[in-house]
This record gives structure tokens, sequence and C-alpha cells, in this order.
């Protein structure tokens, strides 16, 4: 943005321009700092409340605030919630930003070479994201954790395997309407090579919207992960909040507490990623910035 000051021209960076939009976002502020809560929480959580989420600690089902038990009670073999809340984030985060890059980074390949190179290129990168579009999601995933062994690389591996086709053909649109603009050309004049127009010319200029996509991506991961978990499909040795509410949700109606603490979790968590999304997507839009 340029702005006219004192009689001269300040020219301001994209990027600060961009954080300047996304600090005037009350939701992406919101989000910001409800993430922030979450990682903090997640991040010297075990260091202060040193409690191992798998050591029987109290008696089974104890309800959350009972005397002398744990401060969110425990689970049907006396664990405690607090603890697996705590530890288990780490896990499902972890998940889920693995699992958010590997999505972006097969759909921005794909996209961006179906988008450039158009013809047969674009003909059969296409027909292979719509064959992966198509298939359901989370039963594709199940396949492929079933069948390898079910570990957070796995469910990470999987999770980012079915998710990759929307930012593909996001970042293919993106593409086609760059590709032919005059900045591109007088690159492509001047004898860039087309590895260099794609991934230092075209990509640049392309990311403000596969920001906010990769963004998503993470609470869809993070609810993708929880799924796999509830269902008994990944690791059972490593604590995470799908798992947690997996194995407690046979007692749901008699030890509400095992589900509904970790529930919450998520749906912050979820929350605040994509609270944050709207703050990018604030941030980048060029119709916003002109206010």
């Amino acid at each position: 943005m340029v702005e006219i000051q004192n009689k001269r021209i300040i020219v301001e960076s994209p990027l600060r321009e961009a954080f300047r939009m996304f600090v005037r976002s009350p939701a992406g502020v919101a989000g910001f700092f409800l993430m922030l809560v979450v990682v903090v929480l997640i991040a010297i959580g075990p260091f202060i409340y040193e409690v191992d989420p798998f050591d029987m600690v109290w008696v089974p089902f104890a309800s959350p605030g009972e005397e002398g038990g744990p401060l969110l009670g425990t689970d049907q073999l006396g664990r405690d919630l607090l603890a697996g809340i705590i530890n288990g984030g780490r896990a499902t985060l972890a998940v889920g930003g693995a699992a958010a890059l590997l999505t972006c980074v097969i759909g921005i390949v794909v996209g961006a070479l179906a988008g450039y190179y158009s013809r047969w290129v674009d003909a059969v990168l296409s027909r292979v994201t719509e064959f992966f579009q198509v298939l359901p999601p989370l039963l594709f995933a199940m396949v492929i954790v079933a069948v390898f062994p079910p570990t957070l690389t796995t469910v990470a591996f999987a999770i980012g395997v079915v998710s990759w086709p929307n930012v593909a053909r996001l970042t293919r649109a993106e593409f086609l309407r760059l590709k032919n603009q005059e900045f591109v050309t007088a690159s492509r004049a001047s004898g860039a090579f087309n590895r260099t127009l794609i991934w230092s010319v075209i990509l640049p200029n392309a990311l403000p919207p596969l920001i906010i996509a990769a963004t998503l991506n993470i609470a869809t991961a993070i609810l993708f992960e929880a799924g796999l978990s509830f269902l008994g499909l990944s690791d059972p040795n490593v604590m995470s909040w799908g798992l947690i509410i997996g194995n407690g949700r046979e007692h749901i109606f008699t030890a509400w507490w095992i589900v509904t603490f970790p529930g919450i979790a998520i749906f912050l968590t979820s929350l605040a990623i994509s609270l944050i999304g709207d703050g990018l997507n604030d941030a980048y839009n060029p119709k916003l910035r002109q206010r």
C-alpha cells in the first residue's frame, strides 16, 4: 500500500500490511490468543503437572472435583484425565500439523504443475485429482492406517494423502490466473526457466489463498486424527485427545467427563484455527485493504 504523509510517499511492505489488517480482525486476534493459550498449556503443562497419563492414580470413574481426586476426574482405568488432555494435545497437534504440511506439499506441487503447463499435463493431473477427490476421505484414511502399522507417522501420512485435492484445485486456479500476467511474461522474456517461473515468480504471488487453506487444513487434520483415534486406528501407546474419547465412548452416559473434556479441547483448538483463518482472509483480502 502507498500512503502520502507530509508530502512523502510511504510504501508499506505486503507482509506489514497483512499484519496490520490481521490485527484489525477481531476473529483473527481472538483465534490467535485462544491458540496461544492451547499451545502454552500443551508445551509447559507436562512440566508443571507431572502426572503420567497412563498411570492409574485414583479409583476408576472418579467424577470431576471429587474430594481428593484429580481435578477433571479419571477414566475407566483410573487414569488422570487432565494429564491425558495436557499430554495428548502434543500428539494431536503434531499429527495435525504434519498432515497439513503433507497436504499442502502434494496439493501445491500437483496444482502448480497442472496450472502452469496445461494441456496434457493438466489433463492427467486433473484426472488424478478428481480420482482422489471422489474417494471418501475418512474411509480411504482408515484403509491406509489399517494396512500399515498404526503409528502417528502413518496417521499423519494417511490424512495428508486423502486431503490434498482441494489444495491442488485452488493452486491450479491461481496459476491459471497468474501465469499470463505481465510480471510473469517479463520474467519469461528475460530468460527465466520454467522452474524459476513456477517456484520463484508465480508461487509467491499465489500464496495468500494457499496460506488460508493451509491454516484450515490443520483444523481438518486434527478432526481426522480424532476420528481415527476414536475408531481405534491410531497408536494406542501414544496419548491423544481422540484416543481418550475412543476409550471412553462406551461410558458416555455414566461417565460423561471422559469424552466431554477432550471433546472441548478439540473444539476450542479447531475454533481457534478457524478464527485465525478468518483473520488471514481479512488480511489478504484486497477489498478490505482499501478501507
